[in-house]
């Protein structure tokens, strides 16, 4: 599987990069990550015994900027699957135009086996492992799947432990996502959900669709989703239902987001919470309902899945959590698809603003945060908007487009070295 949303990544880039007749160096450049780092370290776990893990850093591109991209901490993590992921954070970072490239890492590792010591011995190890790898110049993780503010603080810290002392005072922006206290910034935690709504904002009236009164679904509901349902029904829409690892949830009436934010959080999952139906997984991708959002894991959306929404307009905040039959299908269908690269590009956007920060040794109010996410946002949906309707292709081509034409833009400038 990862093989195939590997070759369908390389794919889209390429058939984006054609539509913009770009020499052929070019596209040979796009089509494989610059760097590979594949490790095995040793981890002390709690019975003193060891175990050896497998980790890996995948660098894509870095002719905008250092590389960017998340640690993923999952069983299923391999080589394949973050050369697609890294593959997309350029794009992501080329089409808000940040001055950051793509990258992805990872450790394979069910980290519900794992003690809070162990997670961190792990983390401490890989970040060991990695030396010289990672850099506030060079390349900058971030959270993802497995992985949240606190492993970002040891990272950081293992990062400054290990260099010299005249490296440790831009040392802690060597990752992003901390927590607000050493060095994060306001609004990190939302940044994915809260960029998805500001595509929202931009395009809900194209689709004779309005914020009050909009019926949805979430497929998922971890930090994005649950960021997702909350900003939505701030602004008075309905969360008709949601489905997680757990189990599958729904009422016509409404899901209260937050206090469903405090269930998941306590017990892991959607399932048990009070006042609401339990429904099949049949019933739930059938419910009529206007947006429909997808906040789970890559290519989750299948063309049987596809087949039975019921839904007017899709948002992925996931990344690309729809198979290429399923995408084929919806468009025949006539449901309109706002992509990944656009709408979960808050995230790295807010990373960058955090990174920005601990260079400047500054912290930014919220309210400065949300305004400077929405008018990159904001920008990139107008740009994204522009291309579709030049070269009359679907928003997902032309947001690949519009990125690709910023890096050939940069690429044409600066040459090839030597």
């Amino acid at each position: 599987m990862s093989t195939e949303f590997y070759g369908m990544i390389q794919q889209l880039m390429l058939q984006s990069a054609e539509l913009l007749d770009v020499p052929k160096r070019f596209k040979l450049i796009l089509s494989e990550p610059k760097n590979e780092l594949s490790l095995n370290f040793p981890v002390r776990m709690d019975d003193g015994e060891y175990r050896l893990f497998k980790g890996f850093r995948v660098q894509h591109n870095n002719v905008l900027g250092p590389y960017k991209g998340g640690m993923r901490y999952h069983a299923d993590v391999d080589i394949n699957h973050l050369k697609s992921l890294a593959a997309i954070m350029t794009m992501k970072c080329a089409l808000v135009q940040i001055p950051f490239g793509g990258a992805k890492g990872g450790v394979q590792v069910d980290t519900y086996q794992l003690s809070q010591d162990e997670n961190m011995r792990l983390t401490r190890r890989f970040i060991s492992a990695l030396a010289d790898n990672i850099g506030p110049d060079y390349d900058i993780p971030a959270p993802d799947v497995g992985t949240n503010a606190q492993t970002m603080a040891w990272m950081a810290d293992t990062y400054v432990n290990l260099h010299q002392v005249s490296r440790r005072l831009g040392g802690q922006s060597v990752v992003t996502g901390k927590p607000l206290v050493y060095g994060g910034s306001h609004g990190r935690e939302k940044a994915t959900g809260q960029g998805l709504v500001y595509v929202l904002e931009k395009v809900l009236t194209e689709y004779g669709l309005a914020f009050q009164g909009l019926k949805f679904t979430l497929q998922g509901y971890g930090n994005v989703g649950s960021w997702v349902g909350r900003l939505l029904v701030e602004r008075g829409a309905v969360l008709q239902a949601v489905m997680d690892h757990t189990g599958i949830i729904h009422a016509d009436a409404g899901i209260d987001p937050n206090a469903l934010a405090l269930h998941v959080q306590t017990t892991g999952g959607v399932a048990g919470f009070k006042e609401v139906d339990t429904v099949s997984e049949d019933e739930f991708y059938q419910i009529k309902t206007d947006l429909f959002v997808p906040a789970a894991l890559e290519q989750f959306i299948d063309l049987p899945r596809a087949k039975r929404l019921n839904c007017r307009l899709i948002a992925e905040a996931a990344n690309a959590p729809l198979t290429p039959e399923a995408e084929e299908f919806l468009l025949n269908k006539g449901i309109n698809i706002l992509p990944a690269v656009l709408c979960n590009v808050g995230g790295v956007t807010v990373s960058y603003f955090e990174w920005k920060q601990n260079r400047q040794a500054e912290q930014w109010l919220a309210k400065e945060v949300d305004a400077e996410l929405q008018r990159y946002i904001h920008s990139a949906v107008d740009r994204v908007k522009a291309t579709a309707q030049n070269c009359r292709i679907d928003l997902r081509q032309a947001a690949y487009v519009t990125a690709i034409e910023h890096l050939f833009r940069v690429y044409s400038i600066r040459g090839i070295f030597p």
